[in-house]
């Protein structure tokens, strides 16, 4: 199966070609280093669209995640109370648990996003792909009082104590900034998960917004990379020499049992 190819869109033909272009325009001559400023998102399926959990699961009822964040803060038993002690930082904790957020998953690494494009092995008759979404540019775009946060503690990215020092709440934040905006932040290192992915997470001021639409509007922040079905066996193969697996992205049994499952399944099975 193969994708609707705009012109955004590379279809690299190698792994070579697929390594180049997760590392183009990487390079800052002021600093004289390789120094990225795009997120990555890996999908083993090139149509499926950048919709959040919310979405998917709520449909267009923005009213449900109110009840669903209180409902989970008030019945999230956690041994650190800071955890849960703010909107935000309970929306984090909720989307690393499984509940359906308006907060979509990216990484800084680029091989991160390969392992997520080519880990189901289910999806290997398909086209997968990776998005490519300049976050510097796109925090850029943030109206004040936030965008001047940027600025003044001279970063790129923000970070949860950046955002809860202008927003408490969800809804504060929807108002103050204003629909049709999209920023992108560091989430807190809730465990060795969030940290082995370089994990990095995006959201809307709108719960039911599909980020598709807002990129489709803004064509000089974003790149897919699509890696055809038949590189990703070459693609998954690489990664797990790598170890870029899903013993180290999951650390725990799950992770570990989930990579073994994997590794072992011949390419042809008999029927």
């Amino acid at each position: 199966m193969t994708c609707k190819i705009t012109a955004n869109d590379i279809v690299v033909k190698s792994w070579n070609q697929l390594v180049e272009e997760v590392y183009h325009d990487a390079w800052k001559q002021q600093l004289g280093r390789y120094r990225s400023d795009y997120a990555f998102r890996g999908l083993s399926d090139c149509s499926y669209q950048l919709k959040n959990s919310f979405l998917r699961n709520c449909g267009n009822h923005p009213e449900l995640e109110y009840h669903l964040l209180r409902n989970f803060r008030k019945y999230a038993r956690t041994s650190e109370p800071q955890l849960t002690n703010t909107q935000l930082r309970s929306l984090v904790l909720a989307q690393h648990h499984g509940l359906t957020t308006r907060l979509l998953d990216w990484t800084y690494s680029p091989f991160v996003a390969m392992h997520f494009a080519t880990a189901n092995t289910e999806k290997f008759d398909i086209d997968g792909v990776i998005w490519k979404v300049d976050f510097v540019k796109v925090n850029q775009l943030i109206p004040k009082p936030l965008n001047a946060l940027l600025s003044l503690e001279k970063c790129n990215a923000f970070t949860v104590e950046m955002l809860e020092s202008e927003f408490l709440t969800l809804q504060k934040f929807d108002e103050k900034i204003g629909p049709g905006h999209v920023l992108f932040f560091e989430p807190p290192s809730l465990d060795e998960r969030i940290v082995n992915q370089f994990a990095f997470f995006s959201i809307t001021t709108n719960a039911t917004a599909i980020l598709d639409d807002w990129l489709l509007e803004h064509p000089n922040l974003y790149r897919r990379i699509i890696i055809p079905a038949e590189l990703k066996w070459e693609v998954r193969d690489k990664l797990d020499q790598a170890n870029i697996t899903e013993r180290v992205l999951f650390p725990g049994l799950d992770g570990l049992a989930s990579w073994l499952k994997r590794h072992y399944q011949p390419k042809f099975i008999e029927e």
